[in-house]
C-alpha cells in the first residue's frame, strides 16, 4: 500500500537531501591536484607518471558501466556500499603505505591500480544519485534535483579543503596524507547515514515550489559562502571554515522537515475521512487527486500550473522520427547497442570530450600548473574552481525549472555550445604573458571561467543523456558517455605532460610561462571544435526540443 501524501512528500524531500550529502563528498579526485605537487616529490615520479596517476582516477569511470548494471539489479543501498567500500581500499591503502602504517611497500604499478579502484568507486555513488534523481521525481523536476546533487560533487573539493585544514593543521606541509583519509572514510560515514534516506521509485508528486524556492536560496547562500570564503583577501580560520561549511550543508534538512510540520498541521485542521480519486485516461499521464472535505489536492499530470508535461517516451521517439535508427520499445527504452549506432551519440561525445574533458583535465593538472607560474596558494586556487564548478552546475537546472515553469524550453546542446566558448577563451588567456600580476590575475579567472563551465556541462548532460536516449536505461547509457573522461584524461594529460618535461629540459621540474603554453593553444583549439560539434548537435536535434516545446 502506497504511502500517504504527507510521508511520500518528505521521503521525497529527504531522498533529495541524501543525495546533496552523498554527492558533496564524492568528488574525491578533484582533491588530487591539492597534494599532486607533495606526492611527486615523497614518491619521486615524472611528471608523466603523475599524470598517469590522475588519469588513473578517471580510468576508473571505464568501469563505470559495472554500476550501472549494480543498479539495475541490485538495491540501491547495497550499491551505495559498495562504492564506498571501493574507495576505503583504494584511498585508505595509499594513506597506509605513505604513512608507514601496516603497508610499508607498494610498487607504482600498485597505487596506480589502487587509483583506478579508487576513481570506480565514484561512479558506484554516482550512479545511485543519478537513479535515484530519475526515479523519485517526475520529468519536470529531474533536471533540478540532478543540477542540484551534482552542483554539491563539485564542492567537494572546497569541503575536503576546509576539513583537511581544520582536523589536520599541519596539512599544510603534509596534504596527501589527510585528503587520502578523508577520501576514503567521509564517503563511507556519509553513506551509512544516508542510505535509509534514500527511495526508490515512486515519482509521482512533483516538488512543492516553496520547497524548491527554499532549496535554491539555500544552495545560493552555500555557493556565495564557499566562493567568498575561497577569495585570500578573506581570510578565515580552518576551525570557522569547517563549521561554517558543516552548518550550510545541513541546511537543506530543514526544508523537509518545515513541509512535515506544515503538512500536519494542515491535516489536523481537516477530517480524517478522506477519498482518493484515480483517473486514468489512455495515452495521459496518470492524474492522481486527493480529496478531503471536498477539495481537491495536488494533481501528478497538470503540476502546480495545470501544464501538460511530455512523456519522455515521446522525446525519444522524436530522434528516430527523423530516420535516425531505431530499438527503443513503446516505453522510450534505448540499449547500448542502439545508442552508439546513432550519429547523435557520437556528436555527442566528441562534443564532451573537446569540452568538459578537458575542464576536467585542466583542474586535474591545476597543482602542477599553479607552481609552474610561480602560484603558491595551490590549496586556495582549488577551493575557488570547486566553488565557481559548484555554481555552473547549479545554475541551469534551476533556469530550465523556471523556464519550463513558462512554458519555456531551451535546447540543452546549445546551451552546452555556449558553454565551450568561454573555456575556449579562458585558455587562450593562460597564454598572453605580460607582468606577473597580470598573469596572476589570468590564471584565477580563466580556473574560474573553466571551473563554472566544466561544471555547467557536466549538469546539463545529464539531463542530454535522459533526452536523446531516454531514461529507462540511463543509468548504462549515461556511464557509456562519461567514459570518455579518462580517454581524454590520457590523450589530453599525456600531452600537457609532454610539453611540461620538453620545456623543463628533460628534468623533473618546469618553471615558467612555457611550460604549459602550447598546452593552453591546443585545448583552447579543442574547445572551439568541441562548440562546433555542440552546435551540429543542436541542429539535429532542434525537432526533440520543439516538439517538448509544444507539448508544454
Amino acid at each position: 500500500m502506497p504511502p500517504p501524501p504527507t510521508s511520500a512528500a518528505t521521503l521525497q524531500w529527504l531522498s533529495l537531501v541524501a543525495i546533496i550529502w552523498l554527492q558533496s563528498v564524492n568528488g574525491t579526485n578533484t582533491t588530487f591536484p591539492a597534494y599532486s605537487s607533495q606526492l611527486k616529490n615523497l614518491l619521486s615520479l615524472s611528471q608523466l607518471q603523475l599524470n598517469n596517476l590522475a588519469f588513473a582516477s578517471d580510468a576508473g569511470k571505464l568501469f563505470g558501466f559495472i554500476s550501472g548494471f549494480a543498479a539495475l539489479h541490485l538495491p540501491l543501498p547495497l550499491v551505495l556500499l559498495a562504492g564506498s567500500l571501493l574507495g576505503l581500499a583504494g584511498y585508505g591503502a595509499q594513506y597506509l603505505f605513505l604513512t608507514g602504517t601496516i603497508i610499508t611497500s607498494l610498487s607504482y604499478p600498485q597505487i596506480f591500480l589502487l587509483t583506478v579502484l579508487a576513481g570506480n568507486s565514484i561512479c558506484w555513488i554516482n550512479t545511485v544519485c543519478y537513479v535515484v534523481a530519475v526515479r523519485n521525481f517526475p520529468a519536470a523536476n529531474q533536471p533540478l534535483t540532478v543540477g542540484i546533487s551534482t552542483a554539491y560533487q563539485g564542492l567537494s573539493a572546497k569541503i575536503y579543503t576546509v576539513f583537511a585544514a581544520a582536523v589536520f593543521p599541519a596539512a599544510s606541509k603534509n596534504p596527501a596524507e589527510a585528503y587520502l583519509l578523508l577520501s576514503s572514510l567521509l564517503p563511507l560515514l556519509v553513506t551509512t547515514f544516508t542510505a535509509p534516506l534514500l527511495r526508490d521509485g515512486g515519482a509521482e508528486r512533483e516538488m512543492e515550489g516553496g520547497g524548491v524556492v527554499a532549496i535554491f536560496l539555500v544552495t545560493i547562500a552555500t555557493g556565495v559562502y564557499s566562493v567568498v570564503s575561497s577569495l585570500t583577501f578573506f581570510p578565515m580560520s580552518p576551525s570557522r571554515g569547517a563549521v561554517g561549511i558543516s552548518a550550510f550543508l545541513l541546511a537543506p534538512l530543514a526544508v523537509p522537515i518545515v513541509i512535515k510540520l506544515r503538512r500536519e498541521l494542515n491535516v489536523a485542521g481537516k477530517k480524517k475521512g478522506s477519498t482518493r480519486i484515480y483517473t486514468m485516461n489512455y495515452g495521459e499521464e496518470i492524474d492522481i487527486g486527493r480529496v478531503e472535505n471536498g477539495v481537491a489536492e495536488g494533481t501528478r499530470g497538470g503540476g502546480e500550473g495545470g501544464e501538460a508535461k511530455l512523456p519522455m517516451e515521446m522525446a525519444v521517439t522524436a530522434i528516430s522520427d527523423e530516420g535516425k535508427s531505431g530499438g527503443e520499445n513503446k516505453e522510450g527504452f534505448v540499449g547500448v547497442g542502439v545508442m552508439v549506432k546513432r550519429v547523435e551519440f557520437w556528436v555527442y561525445f566528441g562534443a564532451y570530450l573537446c569540452g568538459p574533458t578537458i575542464g576536467l583535465v585542466f583542474l586535474n593538472n591545476l597543482g602542477q600548473i599553479a607552481e609552474s607560474r610561480g602560484e603558491l596558494r595551490t590549496a586556495s586556487l582549488v577551493a575557488l574552481s570547486s566553488s565557481f564548478g559548484f555554481f555552473g552546475r547549479l545554475v541551469p537546472s534551476f533556469l530550465d525549472y523556471f523556464l519550463a515553469r513558462s512554458r519555456c524550453k531551451i535546447s540543452r546542446p546549445a546551451s552546452i555550445a555556449a558553454l565551450m566558448a568561454p573555456m575556449a577563451a579562458a585558455f587562450f588567456l593562460l597564454v598572453i604573458n605580460t607582468t606577473a600580476s597580470f598573469n596572476h590575475v589570468a590564471l584565477y579567472v580563466s580556473t574560474a571561467v573553466i571551473g563554472v563551465c566544466t561544471g555547467a556541462i557536466t549538469s546539463i548532460s545529464v539531463s542530454t543523456t535522459s533526452d536523446l536516449f531516454g531514461t529507462a536505461n540511463f543509468s548504462l547509457n549515461h556511464n557509456i558517455v562519461v567514459a570518455n573522461i579518462p580517454l581524454g584524461s590520457f590523450a589530453f594529460g599525456y600531452l600537457a605532460a609532454f610539453f611540461y618535461h620538453r620545456e623543463g629540459g628533460g628534468g623533473g621540474k618546469c618553471m615558467g610561462m612555457l611550460c604549459y603554453r602550447d598546452t593552453f593553444v591546443i585545448w583552447g583549439s579543442l574547445c572551439g571544435f568541441g562548440t562546433l560539434l555542440a552546435l551540429v548537435l543542436h541542429a539535429r536535434t532542434r525537432k526533440l526540443y520543439s516538439q517538448t516545446v509544444l507539448a508544454t
